[in-house]
């Protein structure tokens, strides 16, 4: 994840660009993050963890009927957390991630594992489904590191950029 984040921070810093987040299972893994690397606050708006629906409805605008009819882990509400975070803060990006970090929790339909993520930009919303392996705090680190890869790839696609995975 290391190599991500001064990629990240140039790309915005150099394009005078700002970025929010909303999370869900995450719990702030993904603000903690981005406010590791030293002058953060340049580009980092900052972000909200909504764990509870009620949270994802009051501060990030989703629409009530959204979450009943596609459920808090869907590519549908991993879109309008990202749209909401991005609008409400006034940012040019923002990610989301919801997901269901386990150990409990999953169902057939919505394994543990299972995160959406989506990445709202000036040129629209681009989403994300991953199923991660692994025990609770390995599914929430690989889902922020997806997010910060997704985002890199939107800021710099990656015909133009050689990711250093190492």
């Amino acid at each position: 994840m290391e190599p991500l984040l001064p990629q990240i921070a140039a790309v915005l810093c150099a394009r005078r660009q700002t970025l929010a987040t909303a999370e869900s299972c995450t719990g702030g893994l993904l603000g903690a993050a981005l406010t590791e690397l030293p002058g953060s606050s340049a580009w980092y708006l900052g972000g909200v963890v909504a764990y509870a629906n009620s949270l994802k409805i009051a501060l990030l605008g989703i629409p009530p009927g959204r979450l009943d009819a596609h459920g808090a882990v869907s590519a549908e509400t991993a879109r309008a957390m990202a749209e909401g975070a991005r609008l409400r803060a006034g940012a040019d990006f923002a990610i989301s991630i919801t997901g269901i970090a386990g150990p409990d929790g999953g169902t057939p339909e919505v394994p543990v594992g299972l995160i959406h993520m989506a990445v709202a930009s000036p040129s629209g919303t681009a989403t994300f489904e991953h199923h991660f392996p692994g025990a609770r705090a390995e599914i929430r680190a690989a889902a922020v590191e997806a997010a910060l890869r997704h985002l890199l790839d939107i800021l710099v696609p990656a015909a133009r950029l050689r990711i250093n995975s190492a």
